[in-house]
């Protein structure tokens, strides 16, 4: 086997998730993806249309495709892109692996935060390149603070930074303030910013989603990736699309090549069927707004402490001061309540002594978690 192999963390997400669906008598907290069906017009779409998308697109994706998105970047993003700064890939997480692949050379640093998504990290250390760890504070709201972002960097061999809003794990979201400092740090620096924006239409308590492209002067220093899977319900499609400078999109889909060759094609034809469809995602959005609610409700009875989450669909919460670990914490409410969460490990190192809790399931089902973990927590005392 491989160095690289080897030294991949071993994510206990995927062991906590496996075993919620083989026992009946577990409720899960952990789902990364909605609990919603995707919209009507895509099932219409597959019935009539799909068997005659069986081949493969082109390696940037369908043309009617890319063009659709492009309208749908400039309109709601802010995004002045055309079809030719725009391609489809197997996911937004294809992506980000696209993205370092054709910007980072062995060697190079990558500004990431911790707390953060599971995939950026190990991603960046696949490729040989060095993460730099900007730490994340429960006391700053887990937004990314310049000045750490300074002591990170290491000057002439950092080469991007990573920045994801709204935010997994920790639901937070960018101001645009916050997102004009970021944005001055990597002018100043020479940077490339890569920003995930999976969970854009995921917003709550007035916050709004500000696409770090659509700022004065940074539409050739930004990649924006996108997703299918959160907006629409459609994780197992695997669709996801980047846009940014014409020169680094070129060169990803001559990677592509390399790696999928292209997002599926029928998969394809149902995203632009979702396009062009009734939009539906704000009904979805105040669903998960009353569980996130109900989430913070349970949370505050049992005195445990959070950042108020304002995007996405996750609680980023700090373990009782009485457990051992995040991970230890997660298995006892697995063995104790029969309650499935993700610790706040599989994160980053600074999320040790957090949990990460999910709200993409249904509103009685959270409210029946949370009785049994309460129910656990009083057994303990």
């Amino acid at each position: 086997m491989s160095e690289r192999e080897i030294e991949l963390p071993v994510v206990k997400l995927g062991k906590l998730l496996k075993m919620a669906s083989e026992r009946k008598d577990i409720i899960s907290l952990g789902p990364g993806e909605p609990d919603y069906l995707p919209p009507l017009c895509v099932k219409s779409w597959l019935e009539k249309e799909s068997w005659a998308f069986t081949h493969y697109s082109p390696p940037g994706g369908r043309t009617d495709l890319k063009r659709e998105l492009a309208k749908k970047l400039r309109s709601k993003n802010g995004i002045d892109a055309c079809q030719e700064d725009v391609m489809v890939t197997t996911g937004s997480t294809e992506g980000i692996l696209l993205t370092l692949l054709c910007t980072v050379d062995p060697g190079e640093g990558v500004l990431l935060t911790d707390p953060a998504f599971l995939a950026y990290k190990p991603t960046v250390e696949i490729l040989n390149g060095m993460p730099l760890c900007v730490p994340l504070r429960m006391s700053e709201g887990f937004e990314p603070n310049v000045d750490a972002m300074e002591e990170a960097l290491l000057r002439e061999k950092t080469r991007a930074i990573i920045i994801n809003t709204p935010c997994n794990p920790t639901g937070v979201v960018y101001t645009r303030k916050r997102l004009e400092e970021i944005a001055d740090f990597a002018v100043e620096n020479d940077l490339l910013v890569i920003s995930d924006e999976a969970y854009e239409d995921f917003t709550y308590d007035g916050a709004r989603h500000v696409s770090a492209a659509s700022l004065n002067g940074m539409e050739d220093r930004v990649i924006s990736l996108f997703s299918f899977s959160k907006s629409y319900a459609m994780t197992g499609f695997r669709v996801g699309y980047a846009v940014g400078p014409r020169k680094i999109i070129s060169a990803m889909e001559k990677i592509h090549m390399y790696t999928s060759l292209c997002a599926p094609n029928i998969s394809q034809g149902a995203c632009l069927a979702a396009l062009k469809g009734r939009q539906e995602t704000g009904s979805m959005v105040k669903e998960y707004d009353r569980r996130r609610r109900l989430l913070m409700h349970w949370l505050d009875r049992l005195g445990w402490e959070y950042a108020r989450p304002r995007g996405a669909f996750y609680v980023f919460t700090r373990v009782p001061k009485s457990a051992k670990s995040s991970v230890a914490f997660a298995e006892w409410l697995l063995n104790k309540a029969k309650v499935a969460v993700v610790p706040g490990t599989d994160f980053g190192q600074r999320g040790e002594g957090f949990i990460r809790l999910s709200y993409a399931t249904a509103y009685e089902k959270i409210d029946e978690a949370m009785a049994r973990v309460c129910k656990a927590m009083r057994r303990a005392r």
